[in-house]
């Protein structure tokens, strides 16, 4: 399938461009060199990729709210820099308005992890260790983040610190890990078994079909529930002929059985939105990150 190049089609020239918001290795960062080829063959178009991390995701998707609302810079990217930050962090240079929900292309469910060397192996144990190191506990925690909302509930809870170390992805904090710089971060399921990591609880209602044995945080006393979800977005004011072009090339996109293959194969369940859905979806995931951030006790200063 490939679209006709007429009506919608971006008036700037090619090459268009696919912010990614996490650096190279991240979750987002494969998916989308997944969906990019194909996505770029349906719209007729030439599609580089370019890597902004920093600040959780608020550094490229700024870079993309600047942008023209062509068609022509788009968005990938996760919670943090959308529903979460702006929820809470007044200085933000952006709001979520300033960007269009094109489709959702993934969910799933993020995992607290640790190196299998670290001794810790349940939420119970991590909190004993906390107990008998009082703030010297090093865990991968980048302000805003789900890992650092989680992980400021957890410390809410049952009244203890932890080291919080920011990183700027799940790359970097990966390898953070194997050097021993920190022993814990919550991340997107798949990295468990790509690095030979030990799950110590599942933000989830369920466990995974493919981690039976992993138990969630609720079932372990923490009322904690996150989806690490992936979708594009445009910069507000994007013509609709181009939106519209955009939502079905991304559409068709998620059908490709390479793709669907590739989804499966790197851990990413495939969850296709379109624009109203997905609109609608943000704003219930904004609704809910207000209520946790002040179940959590974090505000604006913190």
């Amino acid at each position: 399938m490939r679209l006709d190049a007429g009506a919608g089609r971006a008036s700037r020239p090619c090459p268009g461009t696919i912010s990614d918001t996490l650096s190279a290795g991240g979750g987002s960062d494969i998916i989308g060199r997944l969906i990019q080829p194909v996505l770029a063959e349906t719209l007729g178009q030439q599609l580089l990729i370019r890597n902004v991390g920093g600040a959780a995701g608020t550094i490229g998707t700024a870079e993309v709210v600047r942008g023209r609302p062509d068609g022509q810079t788009l968005l990938l990217t996760s919670p943090n820099p959308i529903a979460l930050i702006p929820s809470y962090r007044p200085s933000t240079p952006y709001r979520a308005e300033q960007l269009v929900p094109i489709c959702m292309v993934a969910n799933a469910p993020s995992v607290m992890m640790t190196p299998q060397t670290s001794g810790i192996r349940t939420m119970a144990d991590l909190i004993a260790r906390a107990r008998a190191m009082p703030g010297g506990v090093p865990v991968v925690s980048t302000p805003g983040g789900q890992g650092h909302l989680a992980l400021s509930a957890i410390e809410r809870q049952e009244r203890v610190q932890f080291n919080h170390i920011p990183f700027r992805g799940s790359g970097d904090a990966v390898l953070a890990m194997q050097q021993g710089t920190v022993v814990l971060m919550i991340a997107e399921a798949n990295l468990v078994k790509q690095y030979g990591l030990h799950p110590i609880g599942v933000l989830a209602e369920q466990r995974p079909r493919d981690m039976p044995n992993a138990q969630t945080t609720r079932e372990q006393g923490f009322d904690l529930s996150f989806g690490l979800w992936t979708g594009i977005f445009a910069p507000a004011g994007t013509p609709e002929p181009v939106l519209v072009r955009l939502e079905t090339a991304c559409q068709h996109t998620m059908t490709v059985p390479m793709v669907a293959e590739g989804m499966t194969r790197v851990g990413h369940a495939i969850e296709f939105r379109g624009r109203a859905a997905f609109t609608e979806f943000v704003r219930n995931e904004v609704t809910t990150y207000v209520r946790l951030l002040d179940d959590a006790g974090i505000r604006a200063n913190n």
